[in-house]
């Protein structure tokens, strides 16, 4: 018996109640410089988008735009349905649906790896500490690093600082997670070890946001490459699409620049 076909309408009453993320005209301004013009951006459940484009482009503003890191001076944002609060205790349970992992590791030096992966469940999740450890130790262990648990920051490479810092955004169970360059301040050798968790992440249906240079991440990982220029998301397409057939005149460019030298 054949199918009967999708409508329109079907496909819109089910990407409505996929959609956990969504930018409807979003504007931004630094001063006199328009950073993000007119954003429109649905990303749903267990979708990982990567974010590309050359610096100054506002792919870092609009991550950060998501967790009410920057404010915005028009438009809305909805995660899951409900609309960005301004402030207060509301902002910061939403902030501990959206994981943010950082260029910078921004860990708490004086505190141990375990302490800094059960402080948040602790104090915004309300968890006991002997199930906030458990769950620190099965997230520390995903990532690698459950025998480096009780030393500091500063005793762990570049690479295994930013993997706590994944395992301390996951220890909220967040609703997605944003990367905001993550792998940019590190040195070339231990990217991968961070990549390589990311990836992990995409194969388990973590939705993810992820602003990043790595192209190679981009195509093996992400269901769809938003590119964008200018303040403004050029084009988005499937990687293999992107990769191989980019339609803007703007993303040729940035390919032909990145990918052939």
């Amino acid at each position: 018996m054949s199918e009967a076909p999708v409508t329109k309408d079907a496909k819109d009453a089910t990407s409505a109640t996929d959609a956990l993320v969504v930018l409807d005209k979003v504007n931004k301004h630094f001063g006199q410089l328009h950073v993000l013009q007119d954003i429109d951006l649905t990303i749903d459940r267990g979708e990982v988008v990567v974010v590309i484009g050359p610096s100054g482009s506002g792919k870092s503003t609009l991550c950060r735009t998501i967790n009410r890191l920057e404010t915005t001076d028009s438009g809305s944002i909805t995660i899951d349905g409900r609309p960005l609060p301004q402030e207060g205790r509301e902002l910061a349970r939403l902030r501990a649906d959206v994981g943010m992992v950082f260029q910078s590791f921004n860990l708490f030096a004086h505190k141990t790896v375990l302490d800094n992966v059960t402080l948040g469940q602790i104090k915004v999740r309300k968890k006991d500490r002997k199930s906030a450890e458990d769950t620190a130790r099965s997230l520390l262990e995903r990532v690698g690093l459950l025998a480096h648990a009780e030393k500091y920051p500063a005793q762990l490479s570049g690479g295994q600082q930013q993997r706590v810092a994944i395992a301390r955004a996951l220890a909220m169970d967040p609703k997605v997670m944003l990367f905001d360059e993550p792998t940019s301040a590190l040195d070339p050798e231990m990217i991968n070890e961070v990549l390589e968790v990311m990836q992990q992440l995409a194969r388990d249906g973590m939705t993810m946001v992820v602003v990043t240079h790595e192209m190679g991440f981009a195509r093996s990982a992400a269901n769809r490459v938003v590119f964008m220029a200018d303040g403004r998301i050029v084009e988005e397409a499937r990687p293999d699409q992107f990769f191989s057939n980019p339609r803007s005149d703007r993303a040729k460019d940035f390919l032909s620049k990145i990918l052939h030298h």
